[in-house]
């Protein structure tokens, strides 16, 4: 009898072995077939081999660029509004380790992440439009046009990406157990955010400078001379907007990494940026009404076009400006998260304007994007995507810094809502 169940235990030792490795596999598979996950495999490889085409083949065999229309939608998109919603990096960093408002140090980070990705895939968008990779270096140190805007640029974004690494430096080391190296990385904070916010208010003008060369091209709507200051504020508003939704998104999609954040400080944090923003958007609203009494286009705002210039202005400029004030008045951090939104919108339809929409506004043939290089594009925003997430679940960017005593641990990961050592 004694045998008989010692044999039968041993034989579901096996079959509990079984039915736990099943378990663990769906729970993996689950883990790892999400919607996002499905998506992000799918957009990559249909981009994959318009890459190869697009390096192989040039541009004519994936874009509808002409020479007629030699910008389209990866400098349009990738770049312009890449850079401008990349800007709440130096609006945070200066604001906390320059002017001082330490209450917001939970949201630098993740600010200064969102930046950093963000130029450095603003490179690889500008790569696919110029193409010669390899020629990266060439307008900087082999021959340089000090005299171009588009080489203040290069130079600007080349400078910045740079400084924001440094500025990031601190997480990576924590997360690699370097606390010496650490330590000096945190010494070049306040050089580095200095510096930051001089590169950025060069470049984030410079890219409105660019349509300066093009006075009869663009529609004299969105053409002021005062262009590069439209840009530069309308990129300040983007900034605090972009970090506002950038921390809603997180918390939502990382609940380890944001569980130690307390939810009404947080919401106090988003009315802050909310009422900066409030008045940054209002400065812009000004401004581009004072450009278009400038210009005396008045009589502009009766076309169809001054139509479509009304929607911008009065449904993403005024609209989340309204929309801001009121949250911060109610104290309504939901609100002031939904302005976020449309200002982001706004940010990128403003952007699109400038660049593609009324770009040759009355010329015959006008440039339409290949779907193409919608795919690229798609691809390029995923790849931000699946790297902060990757870069979030393993380093000290969401949750809090990172003790001395603990950097001296191995580095820790998180995965699958679990925290591993």
């Amino acid at each position: 009898m004694m045998n008989h169940t010692l044999n039968a235990a041993a034989a579901a030792i096996p079959l509990h072995r079984s039915r736990s490795a099943r378990a663990g596999y769906r729970a993996t598979v689950r883990a790892w077939v999400t919607p996002f996950n499905v998506w992000a495999v799918v957009i990559i490889a249909a981009g994959l081999p318009i890459t190869y085409a697009r390096f192989t083949q040039g541009l004519a065999s994936v874009t509808n660029l002409t020479d007629a229309s030699p910008w389209g939608l990866w400098i349009g998109f990738d770049v312009l509004c890449g850079v401008a919603l990349a800007a709440g990096g130096f609006v945070m960093a200066s604001a906390v380790h320059l002017f001082g408002l330490h209450d917001y140090k939970p949201l630098v980070r993740p600010a200064i992440l969102t930046g950093f990705l963000g130029y450095f895939f603003v490179v690889i968008g500008l790569m696919y439009d110029l193409g010669r990779p390899w020629r990266l270096p060439y307008p900087l140190f082999y021959s340089p046009g000090v005299t171009s805007v588009m080489f203040e640029v290069a130079l600007c974004v080349a400078l910045y990406l740079t400084v924001q690494f440094i500025e990031f430096c601190p997480a990576v080391f924590e997360w690699l157990g370097w606390r010496s190296a650490r330590q000096w990385a945190v010494r070049l904070t306040i050089g580095a955010s200095a510096f930051g916010v001089i590169l950025s208010t060069l470049h984030q003008s410079a890219l409105g400078a660019l349509f300066l060369i093009a006075p009869g091209k663009v529609h004299p709507l969105w053409y002021s001379p005062h262009i590069p200051i439209l840009f530069f504020i309308s990129a300040v508003a983007a900034g605090m907007s972009m970090v506002i939704v950038e921390s809603t998104l997180s918390h939502r999609a990382f609940p380890v990494q944001t569980a130690g954040h307390d939810i009404t400080e947080m919401d106090r944090l988003v009315l802050g940026l909310g009422k900066a923003a409030a008045v940054v958007l209002m400065t812009y609203f000004a401004l581009k009404c004072l450009a278009l009494a400038h210009g005396r286009h008045w009589h502009l705002l009766l076309t169809p076009y001054g139509a479509w210039w009304l929607v911008e202005m009065l449904g993403f400029v005024l609209l989340p400006c309204v929309m801001f004030t009121t949250a911060v008045r109610k104290s309504r951090a939901g609100w002031a998260r939904w302005a976020a939104v449309v200002t982001v919108c706004g940010i990128v339809l403003n952007r699109l304007n400038v660049s593609i929409i009324t770009y040759r506004w009355n010329a015959p043939d006008r440039y339409v994007p290949n779907w193409r290089e919608i795919i690229i594009s798609l691809m390029i925003v995923t790849l931000g995507l699946l790297s902060f997430r990757w870069i979030v679940t393993r380093m000290a960017v969401l949750r809090d810094d990172l003790s001395d005593a603990a950097l001296l641990r191995p580095p820790t990961r998180f995965s699958d809502g679990a925290m591993t050592s």
